[in-house]
């Protein structure tokens, strides 16, 4: 598969297909928290909510687990079914799967995972280890035969700075994308046009507003607004005029009124309320009801003990009529400064 850097057409560029993470999925992937990642002050807590979020996982789909001891895992597990579970022993830095994870394409028809970059969110925190375990999972043959591999390390890009509806739209935010310490598009108009290359988009919409107190992503997409359809984006609603977030966020909820979907009608917008303030050390968490992962049959929703988690499971319910609104305790992942779709990265049919 011919991707050129330089982001021109050329003549062998393939028909790509971006899945949406809705779609039938193979599995997901997990990098183990232990002692010696920055969980290692509340690893009990959090080993816990990733055991949460592997069961259910398990209950509809594979599971592909990344760590460095796999027995401290199979323990934790215990009892799963071996055929369901995927492990690969390797060093890590730390265990953000969404950002150090492949991203998924079709091209061609051919199951493909994208390589990207990672470099720690614009160089914050060290990422030699993560930005090796695509490859290293590839190598060690963790997919399918099938599966090949495009190494796309001239590029940095995290998966949770991206949506997609599966349709050709992408909704992304500018503070992330262009930030300096990533990589140097001039414009949006130059990372637009390398976006819809690589990932056989027809568009970009770019939010410009958002930004979470605590947040190190530069503003994250999966933070703030996520596809749930092609027609519909659930999103952060701040409603305290109060709050520090509430201008930025109106802001961003103006945006988000104003974009179409591809048949020209506005987007169904579903509000989510803005998580009960969580602060640890004197520093606001960037808890949020957006940072949910979308599995077969279920979507996992982040909560945060607040009575507001009943709210966002029931508003998210209108979005996912047909699918089970599971919550999961993520209080121990904010203290790091990320949620449930953070630590997750899904895989397509075919593809585990």
């Amino acid at each position: 598969m011919i991707i050129p850097a330089s982001g021109r057409m050329n003549a062998n560029q393939p028909q790509i297909i971006f899945p949406a993470e809705w779609q039938r999925q193979s599995g997901v992937l997990l990098t183990w928290p232990d002692a010696a990642t920055d969980w290692n002050d509340q690893l009990e807590a959090v080993t816990a909510c990733y055991v949460a979020i592997a069961r259910e996982i398990l209950k509809r789909e594979k599971l592909l687990v990344v760590c460095r001891n796999k027995r401290d895992v199979t323990e934790a597990l215990a009892p799963f079914d071996p055929a369901n579970v995927v492990f690969r022993e390797m060093p890590v830095n730390d265990t953000w799967a969404r950002d150090h994870g492949a991203i998924s394409v079709i091209a061609d028809g051919k199951p493909y995972l994208y390589d990207f970059a990672f470099n720690g969110w614009g160089l914050k925190f060290a990422a030699n280890h993560d930005n090796q375990i695509t490859r290293n999972l590839y190598e060690r043959n963790a997919f399918r035969p099938e599966v090949g591999y495009k190494n796309m390390m001239h590029c940095v890009l995290e998966g949770g700075s991206i949506e997609n509806d599966g349709c050709g739209t992408l909704l992304t935010t500018s503070r992330c994308l262009l930030s300096p310490n990533r990589n140097a598009y001039r414009d949006l108009t130059e990372i637009s046009d390398y976006l819809q290359l690589i990932f056989g988009a027809k568009r970009v919409l770019w939010l410009h507003h958002g930004l979470l107190q605590g947040d190190d992503t530069d503003g994250h997409i999966d933070t703030l607004a996520r596809f749930c359809d092609p027609d519909t984006i659930a999103y952060v609603s701040c409603e305290d005029k109060n709050d520090a977030h509430y201008e930025d966020f109106s802001l961003m909820e103006k945006e988000l009124s104003q974009f179409t979907a591809q048949q020209g009608k506005p987007y169904r917008l579903i509000p989510l309320p803005m998580a009960d303030a969580v602060v640890f050390n004197g520093e606001r968490l960037p808890a949020t009801y957006a940072n949910f992962l979308i599995i077969n049959d279920a979507v996992l929703l982040p909560f945060y003990q607040s009575p507001k988690d009943a709210i966002a499971r029931d508003r998210l319910q209108k979005a996912f009529p047909d699918r089970s609104i599971i919550g999961i305790d993520c209080l121990p992942l904010i203290r790091q400064h990320g949620s449930l779709h953070c630590v997750t990265m899904q895989f397509p049919e075919k593809f585990l």
